[in-house]
């Protein structure tokens, strides 16, 4: 017997609504979902969007990835990158979702999983909150369902009593679901994905009833095999997926484009200066992340040691957010080396021994040799280097 999985109350993020009590509107919220932070965007992409659409998707194929990689479209509009990158990783990764695999996204931490996992779902679902955030205490209930502990006590095991999980209620809904950080899972529960995965079925033995998914249901997972406290995919689980590998930036340009759009987003919600003020600054700490996380100078010339952190492009957008927090607040509202260059060395020396050693010498050797780079040398070196 099948049941349906609709909520037993209603999520204000849904529709974009906070409790009246706070007087809080959406255009207050410090970070938008992507369906409403790009409303216009498509609605315009909807609008204008003639090809095939798979059921419930509120897009095409074609235009989910127009909307991700950005483009003019007929009317003039202006449709925004969200990712900077190979433009196949995109048409793949919507492609799965338009079959009956799942997509997991794989990379080192930084390379923007979450920020695509994110669009890719507002883009099909016109909503991206069906979200299982991964960390080492999940429980299986936060994949399944649980329970309403008054009602199942006073009522014993029933409809009324189940609280639906995000994935339940995207199966019910014909919806994207989203699990973040998956190997961060404990692998027991990893596993109750299977049979979702692979039946498109969530059985619920308590009432001797399932879940059956309906069309446009999917999941997005992401995951990386860097950080500590990974939990490895079991084989059975890893087939259900269809993984794309999301790359670092390629080109020391990419990322300095990468960075300082999402500054600018940021600041913007932030009341913080125009980041045109601050490209130079935000050129300089992108090369010293690529540098290091490349263990070699741009030019090729010398070999580096690298530290123990990944120095992504996330941490990059971190610096420079913070430099421009401190420009405004504590400066002219222009950013300068001396408004990185602490976020720098807090990013490069996660080990205080060993990255220590290594951020000195590269400062002393790279840097300080370095044409125009005598401002940047000093605010390190003023930064506690």
């Amino acid at each position: 017997m099948s049941v349906s999985a609709e909520p037993t109350s209603v999520d204000p993020r849904r529709n974009g609504s906070v409790p009246a009590d706070t007087g809080t509107t959406r255009t207050d919220t410090l970070r938008p979902h992507a369906e409403h932070a790009f409303a216009d965007e498509l609605t315009a992409l909807a609008a204008q969007d003639d090809r095939p659409r798979p059921a419930r998707w509120r897009l095409s194929p074609w235009a989910v990835a127009t909307y991700l990689l950005g483009g003019t479209l007929p009317d003039g509009t202006v449709i925004t990158p969200k990712y900077v990158g190979p433009r196949r990783v995109v048409e793949v990764a919507v492609t799965t979702l338009a079959t009956d695999r799942a997509l997991l996204l794989l990379g080192v931490p930084g390379t923007a999983k979450t920020w695509v996992s994110e669009h890719l779902a507002a883009a099909v679902s016109g909503d991206s909150t069906l979200l299982v955030q991964g960390t080492a205490g999940t429980p299986e209930e936060a994949i399944r369902y649980g329970w309403n502990y008054a009602r199942l006590l006073a009522h014993g095991p029933s409809r009324d009593a189940l609280v639906p999980s995000p994935v339940m209620r995207a199966m019910a809904e014909g919806r994207t679901a989203r699990v973040e950080e998956l190997t961060r899972i404990p692998a027991d529960v990893q596993d109750s994905l299977i049979t979702i995965l692979s039946e498109k079925t969530l059985p619920i033995p308590e009432l001797g009833q399932e879940v059956q998914a309906v069309r446009g249901f999917n999941l997005i997972a992401t995951a990386n095999d860097r950080d500590r406290g990974v939990n490895e995919l079991s084989s059975a689980l890893r087939r259900r997926f269809n993984t794309v590998v999301l790359p670092l930036p390629e080109t020391p340009e990419a990322e300095v484009d990468i960075v300082t759009r999402r500054v600018e987003q940021i600041g913007r919600s932030l009341d913080l200066p125009a980041v045109p003020d601050g490209v130079d600054e935000i050129r300089r700490v992108v090369t010293v992340f690529r540098e290091l996380r490349d263990g070699v100078t741009a030019d090729g010339r010398t070999k580096l040691k690298s530290p123990s952190g990944t120095l992504s492009t996330a941490e990059a957008i971190s610096v420079v957010t913070g430099g421009l927090a401190l420009a405004a607040h504590f400066g002219d509202g222009v950013l300068r080396a001396g408004d990185v260059a602490a976020g720098v060395l807090g990013v490069v020396v996660r080990d205080p021994a060993a990255d220590r050693v290594v951020w000195q010498e590269y400062l002393e050797t790279v840097v300080r040799e370095r044409d125009g780079w005598s401002d940047f040398y000093r605010a390190c070196r003023e930064a506690g280097a």
